[in-house]
């Protein structure tokens, strides 16, 4: 019998292993780079609150509807306050989300926004918002959280209803963010 040398075979394997590990590893941000270059899935950008921005539009109003939800995995109770709300672009509103931990424990949740439809991202200007941090609330606690925006007034005219849905997460276990650890 003779023998067969699978050492070649066994290190491109491993190379394989390495690089698919890799990619899976580097998906993430380059999926908000996908998403920030081409604006698809309506990921916004956060605008500081000393943004510039256009005077306001008095001719015309868009709706601007919103939505929350909570992952499965998320025992909390996620709701808007408002639901549609018509807005001046360029002009700065302020809606609130409500959110209540119903469980006997600390748990921290994390809000991802998405617009609709998806080239309204590029246009909706958050100045504050709750989405910005991660939310830790005690058990049995409730909180309001505010969301302050304006729509740009470069918004196109086809574009007359925009979707704000926010998801949110439970991130009790996720590390926190180099971000927030450095703040405290």
């Amino acid at each position: 019998m003779t023998q067969v040398n699978h050492g070649p075979l066994l290190r491109k394997l491993a190379l394989v292993i390495v690089v698919m590990f890799g990619f899976a590893f580097a998906l993430v941000p380059l999926y908000d780079v996908f998403c920030r270059i081409t604006g698809l899935n309506g990921k916004t950008a956060a605008q500081p609150a000393s943004a510039e921005r256009a005077v306001i539009d008095t001719k015309r109003t868009v709706q601007v509807e919103f939505l929350a939800h909570a992952d499965t995995q998320m025992p909390w109770q996620f709701s808007e306050e408002t639901k549609r709300l018509s807005v001046r672009p360029g002009e700065i509103m302020q809606v609130n989300y409500r959110v209540f931990n119903p469980t006997d424990r600390t748990m921290i949740g994390q809000a991802v926004p998405s617009v609709s439809p998806g080239p309204a991202a590029a246009y909706l200007k958050k100045v504050e918002c709750f989405c910005f941090n991660r939310q830790e609330l005690q058990a049995g606690e409730s909180k309001s959280m505010p969301l302050k925006f304006y729509i740009d007034p470069a918004l196109p005219e086809d574009i007359n209803t925009i979707t704000l849905s926010y998801s949110l997460y439970d991130i009790t276990q996720s590390k926190p963010a180099p971000a927030l650890a450095q703040r405290k």
